[in-house]
């Protein structure tokens, strides 16, 4: 705040100034001592108070005053002096002073400027809207009396005309004048069909019955011709909220109703087509709704007519639906689709074709939309795309899939024969990471094959404390950290029988569901324990036998499912996700999976009040023990035995050659079928060939049908990065049989194939 203070005495200035400082720290006092240094602080001006001493030398307070109205007349002013008296006091006021204060009484001056200054930003307010009501008044009245619409306003009580715009004597053929001044001039001319519905439907508005006063009737010229007219009104309230007036418009739509009777004429010769048809006007208000768009949507024509389309609920996108109706209105026509929903919420898919009808004189008056239901085909055409996209992605999952199993052999192997040469306990720990990880990434491929190929998968004994860890690892990547993640595994819980990588896709597919359910964040908790199935408990459950059962609950704290979703949630198809988001086939592959295990579940939920599924799997009674792992693969040793190894990969070939000699062989290793075919034709006293299946142009079985077709009875061991079924089928017939092993392959595995193939042991 900046101050001007008018004081000739320097103490009475400090003692002035010291009291404003202990107020406002900040503010800045410009002292001024004569009339001289007043008007050239005046002159500069930008101060927000005037202070000033009554009794000046030379130069009066009354003289200070009419100098500071003149150059700052908004500025409050307010006497500090020591001699004012009451009379000269009220003088000051009359002049235009905001206050006076005695400069024994200082204390008063801080309230008193925050006085001042209020009545100065009351008063400028005031100023501001009066003269905003007045510029808004002008435009009112401009807009009022060019529009081709009627504005009213009317009293409350009693109910009075009081103002209509020029407008009227186009609508209804009489001047303002004469509307405002004869009661009857609005009820009186309303046609005797409408008036008691329009009569009642303005009571009930006022009354506070309903919303909004919104009506269309027929009113009767003077010179007997009918008009129809769409009238709507507004409450005006005051400060008090108490109804303090109304206030209208009415538009003449007497050519918009004919041109909408004659599309509705038109229209019923279309009334049992099966595709939609609706006819609108410009606007996309609803003028008729044939049967079939009753049937496709579920409104009736008496629900829908004089609504808005974009009104009912049926999920246009806006952008598309505005996009449409410009399109339609600048060309004439506008052909595409939409995504839609029924009153019931089912999905629809339709194909439209928005034509716009023109008048008399080739104005645009109404649009006819003819939408055709290709729900059924583009689910039908989306299954399509994705049996293709799933044979791209299992193309693709194989490539990767291959590589990759090259890429584990060397490690698994070379983990082995790096365990000859470690004694230290932490280089031992090392060796196991590394092939605990290898075996992880082979793990990870064949998933990933599984669900590319829609693989069933094997049954196997599963120990759900390793499994649950995996899943653990998973969760952690994909969840956001706002969700907090407890697992619990009981130290007894039992073996089953089942196939990892469904089990795995249940755990998964209801901890993601569970995230989808906390969008905020929240706990997921994952606890597995040990059940017991009574008999009363079996029988709710077909097919399922009393006895011990592995449990595992997955629980979470978000949103919850009403009643009438918990229903539906299995059924096939169905989802709460938004489009593109969700398929509404995980619970129902969850539920098959479950039970093709011989299980059952349970869920329970409530709306605020999160889900818990309860899972049960058939337990193991008697698990076979866990195979202990050879400490020494080495100890598998061979004689010298020559050895054909045929693979592409420069670093597997390596790694075969160095294990095998490391293990007493004698290794030929070539990287192609017809260098190995030129090998095995030179040498007779090869022993076993160890081939991978993919390799130098020949694929599956072919390399082994042409090197048997050399030595029928030769032993061949096959390998293979990505397992081709028929390819196996054919070397697990053929005669001798061929032992297949699929990479990555340790160094124990392929030393105990290679011992059975020479004869040397089982």
């Amino acid at each position: 705040m900046t101050i001007l203070h008018l004081e000739d005495s320097r103490i009475d200035a400090g003692l002035v100034q010291a009291a404003l400082r202990r107020a406002w720290p900040e503010c800045k006092v410009d002292h001024a001592i004569d009339q001289l240094q007043f008007e050239t602080a005046l002159e500069r001006g930008g101060f927000d108070v005037i202070l000033c001493d009554y009794a000046l030398p030379g130069f009066d307070g009354l003289a200070a005053l009419q100098l500071a109205r003149q150059h700052a007349p908004e500025t409050p002013f307010i006497f500090v002096s020591g001699t004012i008296g009451e009379e000269r006091a009220i003088e000051a006021m009359q002049h235009g002073a905001a206050d006076y204060i005695l400069k024994d009484r200082l204390g008063r001056l801080v309230p008193a400027i925050h006085q001042a200054r209020s009545r100065v930003e009351d008063i400028s307010r005031r100023r501001r809207s009066e003269e905003e009501l007045k510029q808004w008044q002008e435009r009112f009245r401009q807009l009022a009396e060019q529009s081709s619409d009627m504005f009213w306003f009317s009293s409350v009580s009693p109910r009075k005309i009081l103002y209509v715009s020029p407008a009227v004597e186009r609508i209804w053929g009489v001047t303002a004048e004469h509307f405002c001044s004869d009661p009857q001039a609005w009820l009186g001319s309303i046609h005797p069909d409408d008036r008691e519905r329009v009569e009642q439907a303005f009571a009930r508005w006022i009354q506070g019955a309903t919303p909004r006063y919104e009506q269309e009737y027929r009113i009767r010229r003077p010179d007997g011709s009918i008009a129809w007219v769409l009238d709507s009104g507004t409450i005006i309230r005051d400060a008090a909220g108490t109804n303090a007036g109304l206030s209208g418009v009415v538009k003449d739509i007497t050519e918009r109703h004919y041109s909408d009777e004659r599309l509705r004429e038109q229209a019923s010769l279309l009334d049992k087509a099966r595709d939609a048809i609706i006819a609108t006007d410009i606007s996309l208000r609803i003028a008729y709704w044939n049967s079939s768009a009753e049937r496709l949507y579920g409104w009736t024509a008496a629900e829908v007519f004089g609504r808005r389309l974009d009104e009912l609920g049926l999920g246009y996108a806006p952008a598309r639906f505005a996009e449409a109706r410009k399109r339609v209105l600048a060309a004439g026509e506008w052909r595409g689709d939409f995504t839609l929903s029924n009153r019931g919420g089912s999905g629809l898919h339709v194909e439209t074709t928005w034509s716009l009808v023109l008048g008399d004189a080739g104005e645009p008056r109404s649009i006819l939309i003819i939408d055709t239901d290709v729900t059924e085909r583009k689910k039908l055409e989306l299954q399509l795309l994705r049996a293709d996209r799933m044979d791209s992605i299992g193309m693709l999952a194989g490539g990767v899939a291959h590589d990759l199993n090259n890429v584990l052999t060397p490690i698994l192997m070379g983990a082995d024969l790096l365990r000859l040469r470690a004694s230290d306990p932490q280089d031992l720990r090392i060796l196991e990471n590394i092939e605990h990880s290898a075996a992880h990434g082979s793990a990870l491929v064949k998933q990933l094959l599984a669900f590319a190929r829609g693989s069933e998968g094997v049954r196997s004994e599963v120990r759900i404390d390793s499994l649950i860890e995996d899943v653990r690892r998973l969760l952690r990547q994909s969840l956001h950290r706002s969700i907090a993640i407890e697992i619990e595994v009981s130290p007894d819980v039992p073996v089953i029988q089942a196939d990892a990588t469904q089990m795995k896709q249940v755990l998964l597919n209801l901890s993601f569901n569970a995230r989808d359910a906390m969008p905020q964040g929240g706990k997921l908790e994952i606890r597995c324990t040990t059940a017991t199935v009574d008999a009363p408990l079996a029988r709710r459950h077909p097919g399922v036998e009393p006895g011990p059962f592995l449990r595992i609950a997955i629980k979470d704290n978000g949103t919850g499912m009403p009643p009438e979703v918990l229903r539906k949630i299995f059924d096939p198809f169905f989802t709460t996700k938004a489009g593109g988001r969700g398929t509404g086939l995980g619970l129902s592959s969850v539920a098959g999976i479950v039970k093709s295990h011989g299980g059952f579940l349970t869920v329970e939920s409530a709306v605020g009040r999160g889900t818990v599924f309860e899972l049960y799997f058939p337990a193991q009674v008697t698990p076979a023990p866990v195979p202990a792992r050879s400490s020494a693969p080495f100890s598998i040793r061979g004689h010298g035995e020559r050895i054909l190894v045929i693979d592409d990969d420069a670093q597997v070939r390596e790694t075969f050659n160095f294990l095998l000699e490391k293990s007493g062989y004698v290794v030929i290793a070539v990287p192609d079928a017809p260098r190995a075919i030129e090998e095995f034709q030179q040498r007779s006293n090869i022993a076993v060939i160890i081939t991978e299946l993919k390799v130098g142009g020949f694929r599956g079985a072919e390399i082994v049908r042409a090197l048997r077709a050399l030595r029928p009875r030769q032993p061949i061991i096959a390998i293979s990065a990505l397992a081709d079924p028929d390819s196996m089928e054919a070397l697990r017939v053929a005669s001798p049989p061929v032992e297949i092993l699929a990479k990555p392959i340790s160094a124990e595995t392929l030393l105990l194939a290679l011992r059975r193939a020479t004869g040397a042991g089982p």
